[in-house]
């Protein structure tokens, strides 16, 4: 039987989702407390790879198993296996056409960045962190220039292994909650590193440092170099991914509406 996970997670302690040798990474620890539950190996496919530092709101992952369990009990006995910082939000029986990521039709990701003199301390990997102010105008002006369908080559790690760089971002959000600003982007899939990219770059224009126009001259370039540096991962998080309505599962989880 398969089996659909919403699954939440913050990513200080982990080397990002995928498996390791070193087994610190969220996907051995999901792996490890289902086998548990399962009482037999079980493999996870996810929708998104989240890097090390990245969070995970709404991680949505599939398994087939054939241990019998009611969906609550995939949630409670996971979670008491899990670390503190690690929680399934929901349990779904699915078709076996189900696939994680490749059923997906779109990928959110928010980034939530402090502007302050002072550098984050309760919220310290939690929050990426400007000492300089932003300009929303500019900013939002520079995002209106990446959108659609193109080669994001400029903002592509030198390790994404993704067959073409060719993605459409259908939305850039962003908006200020007093300190703190909240970016949003939706693709239907993300390279490796491209948000970051894309953050620091934003930040470049926010900032006053390139006008908005630079956006659209480092996309042209196809080139990483002429983009700037990739921003910290400590502010990023994997809302989830969309899913035709038809699959029956959650769009989201309550902790999106706690974030700024």
């Amino acid at each position: 039987m398969r089996w659909a996970l919403g699954v939440s997670y913050a990513g200080q302690a982990y080397e990002g989702w995928q498996s390791q040798a070193s087994g610190k990474t969220v996907q051995d620890k999901l792996e490890a407390a289902l086998g548990l539950l399962a009482q037999e190996r079980v493999s996870t496919i996810c929708a998104g790879r989240t890097d090390a530092g990245v969070h995970g709101l709404m991680q949505v992952v599939h398994f087939d198993t054939a241990r019998a369990r009611e969906a609550t009990a995939w949630v409670r006995g996971t979670n008491a296996h899990l670390p503190g910082d690690i929680a399934v939000q929901w349990a779904c029986p699915v078709p076996d056409q189900f696939h994680a990521r490749g059923s997906a039709i779109a990928r959110r990701y928010a980034y939530v960045l402090l502007e302050s003199p002072v550098r984050p301390s309760v919220e310290r990997g939690r929050t990426g962190w400007a000492f300089r102010p932003l300009d929303e105008a500019a900013m939002l002006a520079a995002a209106q220039l990446v959108l659609g369908e193109h080669d994001f080559t400029s903002f592509r790690a030198a390790q994404c292994q993704a067959k073409s760089p060719v993605k459409t971002l259908h939305r850039v959000d962003i908006h200020r909650r007093g300190a703190y600003w909240r970016f949003e982007f939706e693709a239907n899939a993300f390279l490796h590193h491209m948000i970051r990219n894309l953050m620091g770059c934003l930040l470049v224009v926010g900032r006053g440092d390139q006008p908005a126009s630079w956006m659209a001259e480092v996309l042209a370039a196809r080139d990483r170099k002429v983009a700037a540096p990739t921003f910290s991962p400590d502010g990023l998080y994997f809302l989830g991914p969309r899913y035709e309505d038809h699959w029956g599962l959650p769009d989201r989880t309550a902790a999106y509406d706690w974030l700024p």
